[in-house]
């Protein structure tokens, strides 16, 4: 079961990240004004750092895999793919359409309904 996760909803529109920890979720949404691809890593960095997240294997990670924006998509995934590397973690990915409002409550319905792909992600871009 997914207990503590960081949540990457990158796709070009609305993007936010969102983090669940000791039953304790939080939100980050993402200055329009800014390169968010630029943003990402940093903004994960502080967030992690602020609330003292300890990344192991019981960690994890869920990323959008679209449909979306093709730069922002592929970077959410390469970030990612990084962290699991790095960190050893699960990765999860999942379909935009499948989360509807970016929420706590949406996401573990997402979770407990098995919309998430373990290690199998496929992109989706928009033409």
């Amino acid at each position: 079961m997914i207990k503590n996760f960081l949540i990457l909803n990158c796709i070009g529109k609305n993007d936010k990240i969102g983090l669940k920890i000791n039953n304790k979720f939080y939100i980050h949404n993402f200055n329009l004004k800014v390169n968010k691809n630029d943003q990402l890593i940093s903004n994960i960095l502080n967030m992690i750092k602020k609330h003292k997240v300890n990344m192991n294997n019981e960690f994890s990670l869920l990323v959008n895999s679209g449909p979306g924006s093709f730069s922002s998509i592929r970077v959410s995934l390469a970030v990612a793919k990084g962290i699991k590397i790095t960190k050893k973690i699960n990765l999860y990915g999942y379909k935009n359409s499948d989360l509807g409002e970016f929420n706590l409550a949406n996401i573990e319905i997402l979770i407990k309904k098995k919309l998430i792909q373990k290690n199998l992600i496929k992109p989706t871009y928009l033409s």
